[in-house]
């Protein structure tokens, strides 16, 4: 019985996970989902303002516009709160600062942020150092009109949906064993939810990207024809 209770001394799977140093949140889960979903919101709200103004092309659309309120959002993830993973990692387990709490918080859907697993600090560093950046830039890159807009927001969905892929896959060929399987708010919301926007969203993302840079190279075929002859 005493070794059973040792082992249960944090919210996190598998249950023999062995966290020496963990401390548990003094933050509810309320509090925590309510600041990143408001942060968020905060950020669509801006971008969606800035965005409505006349930038260098024109008006912008509606779906444009929802494109780059996305990428301001992934600005924010990426950059502040996947960079924070990122940098305190190896603290986090027994850390109380806010965003150290959003990751404990989180990781009672995947404990690999608790235990440091190779594959996710990893990829969460590329994110953090890449994406984070990068989404920034392509949100500049539409207001300014820049001619390589659509190759960035292609090169930074496909990053997105590469890490999001593999985010999944490697924990299915682990059994699902991170989090407590078919827990309505841990498995299908944190882990499950939170996660396939970085599927869904990238994946229209790339499409509208093909779409425009074949256009546009569809384009360009046919003005280097009439100019041949």
């Amino acid at each position: 019985m005493p070794k059973a209770a040792a082992v249960a001394n944090h919210p996190f799977w598998p249950r023999d996970l062995s966290i020496p140093n963990y401390i548990p949140n003094d933050r509810s889960m309320i509090e925590i989902v309510t600041f990143l979903f408001s942060v968020s919101g905060l950020f669509v709200l801006v971008a969606w303002a800035l965005t409505g103004q006349k930038v260098a092309g024109g008006r912008l659309s509606s779906w444009r516009r929802l494109a780059l309120c996305w990428f301001t959002v992934c600005g924010f993830i990426h950059g502040v709160i996947e960079g924070w993973f990122a940098l305190y990692y190896p603290i986090i387990p027994g850390d109380q600062s806010f965003l150290s709490q959003l990751w404990k918080e989180y990781s009672k859907g995947d404990s690999r942020y608790v235990i440091a697993d190779n594959f996710t600090v990893c990829m969460e560093t590329v994110t953090a150092c890449l994406w984070g950046p990068f989404s920034l830039w392509i949100v500049m890159a539409f207001l300014f009109n820049r001619p390589y807009r659509f190759i960035l927001q292609l090169i930074v969905s496909l990053g997105q949906l590469y890490g999001a892929v593999l985010y999944f896959y490697t924990e299915h060929r682990d059994g699902y064993i991170h989090s407590e399987y078919g827990h309505p708010i841990y498995f299908w919301f944190y882990f499950v939810f939170m996660n396939v926007l970085w599927i869904v969203i990238p994946f229209i993302l790339i499409l509208d990207s093909w779409s425009q840079l074949s256009n546009t190279q569809a384009l360009s075929d046919k003005t280097q024809k009439h100019k041949s002859k």
